[in-house]
């Protein structure tokens, strides 16, 4: 009886267990089904998208290797950048100098004398120049000689008309001696200019003439010094040299200046001279006096002119190679218009001196 039962509790504990399992199974079954089908709903939804994604991906790097690298890349396909402004650094090399520059530096350097040096520093990449500063320039002092006493005895003792005081010249001879002295140590330069070259030679010679009159005086004329050449004696001090009034005349003033004009400047102390005038020539006043004083002569005394004769001095004769075509340089000056195929004569000329 016992086995039975036993048996009988066997069988019924295993029918529930039994039960119990198929129970279980179906409700896992029912539990995990939805599940499965929610992913494979998610699988089948996420293929085409990413289908389009890599279809997207291979047209654009097709698009890069077929066209240059600055083309366009889809602005849906194009990484977002942030938004941040990046200054730009400084470089720490110095741009070589621009050319324009450069030439101005050039142009500088080539006005520097040898004797200055360029002193160049490179610190890295940075060039400095430095450049001694120029010498001042040597300017040589340029002596002129001042003709201010030559020209107070001549204001003094000279009349307009160009007659001479000799007497009262030479009882102030200590002034004439320092003024030829003065020219005597003050000898033309080259570097002086021209006006300032022939009004020294002008003066020297008018004024040596003065002092071999008063070194004689009284005298009736120039002409009985020094056995009827005076202005053959070399006694004239200029510089260095010794000259005569003839190499004044004949060898300076004439061949150096060219100018005719210097015949009625210098004075040979007789009448017939152009007359000496009672100023010192200077630089300043040279061209006018030239002017002045052959206007004057041509339309003297020591001239007859008239339209179809003129009668005129020996110096348009003895210097007829500085006038050249004489009637058309005596119109330049004379009052009266001269024909130009005037009668020409020349008068004696009068070697008394002019002045007392």
């Amino acid at each position: 009886m016992k086995k039975i039962i036993s048996s009988s509790l066997i069988l019924t504990l295993l029918f529930i267990a039994i039960s119990c399992g198929q129970t279980a199974q179906t409700q896992y079954e029912n539990s995990t089904t939805p599940k499965m089908q929610a992913v494979e709903e998610i699988d089948i939804e996420e293929e085409p998208i990413q289908a389009e994604i890599e279809e997207k991906a291979l047209n654009q790097q097709a698009a890069e290797e077929s066209s240059p690298a600055d083309a366009e890349i889809p602005s849906e396909l194009e990484p977002s950048k942030p938004k941040t402004s990046v200054k730009p650094k400084k470089s720490s090399i110095t741009e070589p100098p621009k050319l324009e520059i450069k030439k101005k530096r050039v142009i500088v350097e080539e006005r520097i004398p040898k004797a200055v040096k360029d002193v160049v520093k490179q610190k890295g990449n940075t060039r400095r120049t430095s450049i001694a500063p120029l010498p001042a320039k040597d300017k040589k002092k340029i002596a002129l000689p001042s003709h201010k006493i030559w020209n107070n005895l001549l204001n003094i003792h000279v009349t307009s008309s160009g007659s001479v005081n000799y007497g009262a010249i030479k009882r102030k001879e200590i002034l004439l001696d320092t003024y030829l002295k003065l020219l005597a140590e003050n000898p033309v330069s080259s570097a002086w200019p021209r006006n300032e070259k022939m009004a020294y030679w002008i003066n020297l010679y008018n004024a040596a003439t003065v002092k071999l009159i008063i070194e004689n005086y009284p005298t009736k004329s120039i002409q009985k010094l020094e056995n009827g050449k005076p202005w053959d004696k070399k006694w004239i001090k200029s510089g260095n040299s010794t000259y005569s009034l003839n190499e004044i005349e004949n060898s300076i003033l004439r061949p150096r200046f060219k100018d005719a004009r210097v015949h009625f400047a210098v004075n040979c102390a007789a009448q017939s001279c152009p007359r000496l005038m009672n100023k010192a020539f200077t630089a300043s006043n040279l061209e006018s006096l030239l002017e002045q004083n052959a206007k004057w002569f041509v339309n003297s005394k020591f001239n007859k002119i008239s339209s179809k004769k003129v009668e005129i001095s020996k110096i348009f004769k003895w210097y007829a190679v500085d006038f050249g075509n004489i009637v058309t340089y005596l119109n330049k000056y004379s009052t009266t218009e001269i024909d130009g195929k005037a009668n020409v004569s020349y008068l004696e000329y009068d070697w008394n001196l002019n002045g007392r």
